[in-house]
């Protein structure tokens, strides 16, 4: 009897000492490491802990866009800013916003077919839009300005005529083609420019000389017969109006 009991003896110990060591090799068993910390060496080498950070967050580019996208905002503006994007050699929506609305002296107002446009762009557009065109309704027209009707601003195309690229391809220029009062009239730049009456002649080239003075590049209806129906409103450079 004694070598039985011996060898049930042996055989306990032996899967008891199994059991322990396979408690490393069970899926969320422990292998003595500290949570958080590097698990034990294999191979000579130590598998670094895995550690979970939340997700990065998009900030404007530079010092400068800040300040732009600051001065946006306290304009009483109302945008998104939006993400930089290249779409062909030349053409890209870099440091771009999506304007929603813009701010007179007394009311906001809206912006219709607009796209993504230059954060500096746009500043000069809502301050061109609330001093050269809002006031200039207001005064000359005895209505403020309900909305400011656009051909758009980003466009990945070249000046029409030459193999340069054009600023809308940078988001850098706005075509404006109109503009809604509040009382309800609608100021179309290829039918009043020379059609309307004396009030809205007067109107429309006092917001053009006022563009001129914000904006580097200004093109209107005396241009050529491409900007009949619009006023080319481009960058913050050297000063170039028609």
């Amino acid at each position: 009897m004694r070598p039985r009991a011996s060898l049930r003896c042996w055989a306990l110990l032996a899967g008891t000492l199994w059991l322990a060591s396979c408690g490393a090799l069970v899926p969320g068993g422990s292998s003595g490491a500290a949570p958080g910390k590097a698990s034990a060496p294999v191979g000579g080498q130590a598998r670094p802990a895995t550690r979970v950070t939340s997700a990065p967050q998009s900030y404007p580019a530079s010092m400068e866009e800040r300040s732009c996208l600051a001065d946006l905002g306290a304009s009483g503006a109302r945008f998104e800013r939006l993400p930089d994007t290249y779409a062909a050699p030349g053409c890209n929506k870099l440091g771009t916003v999506q304007l929603s609305a813009l701010a007179g002296d007394r009311t906001t107002f809206g912006v219709s077919n607009l796209g993504p446009v230059r954060c500096a762009v746009a500043k000069v557009f809502g301050d061109w839009a609330r001093y050269g065109v809002d006031r200039a309704a207001r005064e000359i027209l005895g209505s403020p300005i309900a909305r400011i009707e656009t051909m758009g601003s980003y466009a990945c195309r070249k000046v029409a005529g030459t193999e340069r690229l054009s600023a809308h391809a940078r988001a850098e220029a706005i075509d404006v083609s109109g503009f809604v009062l509040a009382d309800g009239r609608r100021i179309v730049l290829k039918r009043d420019w020379n059609g309307g009456d004396a009030a809205t002649r007067e109107f429309l080239r006092v917001v053009h000389k006022s563009a001129c003075k914000r904006f580097g590049t200004v093109l209107g209806p005396e241009y050529n017969a491409a900007h009949e129906d619009h006023f080319h409103l481009e960058g913050t450079g050297p000063k170039f109006c028609r």
